[in-house]
């Protein structure tokens, strides 16, 4: 039942919601610990820098398969990523090679290029092991192939 701006939650509804965000928190805070270390990363830039990989990987697959994607993150890192309109209109126009993937990132994070890429694989990386692997393949469908080796697990 929706309620009314005027309606006041019930206890019950309020425990949910207060678990619901609980939930929520620890989620996002497991992810980046887990990023934190696989990529040796302070949490600062951890959270920065996922927010920053997941957006340029959004705006390089399909739609659809960007909304199963998205559908699977933390809910704690979608709302940092932009509206989904952005990555919804369709893959990128404005570069889809390796190198540009890792100047886009390396742009929101202030970094130089040269220094990114550890911190791009780190993020897919974990990233991967949040998602399922029939969602993991999906994506990496819907990647160039230069953009597939960043995406695939080290050997």
């Amino acid at each position: 039942m929706a309620q009314t701006p005027t309606e006041t939650p019930s206890p019950s509804e309020e425990r949910h919601e207060q678990r619901h965000e609980a939930h929520t928190r620890s989620t996002y805070a497991a992810f980046l610990k887990e990023l934190c270390a696989k990529g040796g990363l302070e949490p600062d830039l951890a959270g920065c820098a996922a927010a920053a990989v997941v957006n340029a990987l959004l705006q390089r697959i399909q739609p659809s398969e960007a909304k199963d994607l998205e559908a699977q993150l933390p809910r704690r890192l979608v709302e940092f990523l932009p509206r989904p309109e952005v990555w919804r209109a369709g893959p990128s126009t404005l570069g889809k090679s390796k190198e540009d993937f890792l100047g886009a990132v390396a742009n929101d994070l202030g970094m130089e290029v040269s220094r990114v890429e550890p911190v791009v694989r780190a993020v897919l990386n974990t990233l991967r092991e949040h998602i399922s692997e029939g969602e993991a393949e999906d994506v990496e469908r819907n990647l160039r192939p230069d953009l597939r080796e960043l995406w695939r697990r080290p050997q």
